[in-house]
């Protein structure tokens, strides 16, 4: 694709990167056939293709953020299929997220949409400021018919029938390896993130019992917390960076301490921007070491558990257990990590079953399925559907947005894998499958 930025408008590094982004597009429109929107939708602007025009226009002409294009580019969910699918390697992660920004600077967007962006961006990342809303919203939730914004309603639909207390797992200390054997295999330090810990506290104490089972010692940072995803995301870039500085800084501390041999994450969203400081951060005198430090030694936990679990350490085999596996988006397309989770659970011994469309997103999306609730909800039905198809005893996914999501609309239980895994190297029975009301009945493993 041919660009046309000044010299002055290049010496912009985000701008930079942008136009070394569109070079790379001709334009052939693969991307089209795996975007979710654009399935929806059928709307050539609600493309990558179509978006990618419109954020050339944008930046090229240096003016304000249009309504057009300011619709278009919200509706992205940032799911990144087109990255799997472009030929060219088009890295439109960069473009949409810099697009993002440049109309959150450019763009006065109705007040009533200023302050709902507000609000979640004061919310969600707060694990108990995120409690207490949930708590509210639980309250509110039997007058969701009543309120005239289908936005408002989906923030009330979201809030589940359990909300967890508090896991002291999650506050800055030090886990050693329970069964170390002749020598320590790992030492970690493990993201505990935001909206989790508010949502599911299951995900990270079984994250820390199987790594500890399995020989590696755990350590929660102490500064560390929200990876700046949902801020990163609605353009707030200032105040994602704020946040994603912290973490830098809290696991550099720890590499130049006793050392780290990975940082693991357990929420797939997190772990593709994590992995992405060292970009985030390029141009910061200050961090730029320590976030591609940071950045290169960033790994999912089915990443981690593939080096760590063996034949020897499986005590439980899922033996007859149908399970179900959600590919997210954040990990399939963002990490490009496909295979990995399933080969574990297979390994642990369950029959694991794709479903059709498994690159297509749920339509969470971080704040996705709050902001566009129409067309998240096409896209849940949609994902339910094919998962449901399979007919099994549970749905495992390794983001708790999608386990959210999904949750929200089908009896089967939904974990993360993880949890699976702790429950069959000799971990407790995950606690969502005896609670999750009229969930089929699970087999118990052997």
């Amino acid at each position: 694709m041919q660009t046309t930025f000044t010299p002055e408008q290049l010496r912009d590094p985000a701008t930079a990167r942008s136009n070394e982004i569109l070079r790379t597009c001709v334009h052939c429109g693969f991307c089209t056939a795996t975007c979710p929107t654009y399935q929806v939708l059928g709307d050539e602007l609600d493309s990558p293709r179509g978006r990618i025009y419109l954020i050339k226009d944008m930046l090229e002409a240096g003016r304000p953020a249009d309504e057009k294009t300011v619709k278009h580019v919200d509706r992205c969910l940032s799911c990144l299929a087109c990255m799997t699918t472009c030929p060219s390697g088009v890295h439109y992660m960069h473009l949409v997220d810099h697009a993002r920004e440049y109309i959150e600077q450019t763009y006065k967007r109705p007040w009533g949409e200023r302050l709902l962006r507000w609000t979640l961006a004061r919310i969600l990342p707060y694990p108990m400021r995120f409690r207490l809303a949930l708590l509210g919203a639980r309250i509110a939730r039997p007058f969701a018919r009543l309120m005239p914004d289908a936005r408002l309603r989906a923030m009330l639909a979201m809030a589940p029938d359990h909300i967890p207390p508090v896991s002291r797992n999650d506050d800055p200390q030090t886990f050693p390896a329970t069964n170390p054997g002749p020598a320590k295999k790992l030492r970690v330090a493990l993201m505990t993130g935001c909206a989790q810990k508010a949502l599911n506290t299951d995900i990270n104490d079984a994250t820390i019992r199987v790594l500890t089972r399995l020989g590696a010692e755990v350590v929660v940072a102490e500064g560390a917390g929200c990876c700046g995803a949902l801020t990163h995301h609605m353009g707030k870039t200032r105040e994602s960076h704020a946040t994603a500085a912290r973490n830098i800084r809290a696991w550099a501390a720890e590499m130049r301490g006793k050392g780290l041999d990975a940082i693991v994450i357990n929420t797939s969203g997190c772990g593709t921007t994590v992995k992405d400081y060292g970009h985030m951060f390029r141009e910061d005198a200050y961090l730029a070491e320590d976030a591609a430090a940071v950045a290169g030694i960033a790994h999912d936990i089915s990443e981690v558990l593939a080096d760590l679990v063996t034949d020897a350490s499986i005590e439980k085999p899922g033996t007859d257990i149908k399970v179900a596996y959600h590919a997210a988006c954040s990990l399939q397309h963002g990490q490009q990590i496909k295979t990995l989770p399933k080969q574990l659970l297979k390994r642990a011994g369950f029959t694991v079953l794709e479903p059709a469309d498994s690159h297509l997103c749920c339509g969470s999306a971080g704040t996705y399925n709050l902001m566009q609730p129409e067309i998240s909800g096409q896209l849940k039905a949609r994902k339910v559907e094919t998962l449901e198809a399979l007919r099994p005893d549970i749905i495992s996914a390794g983001n708790i947005g999608c386990m959210m999501q999904i949750g929200s609309a089908t009896p089967v239980p939904i974990v993360h894998t993880v949890e699976l895994l702790d429950w069959a190297t000799g971990g407790p029975r995950p606690a969502a499958l005896d609670r999750h009301p009229g969930a089929p009945a699970v087999p118990i493993l052997r």
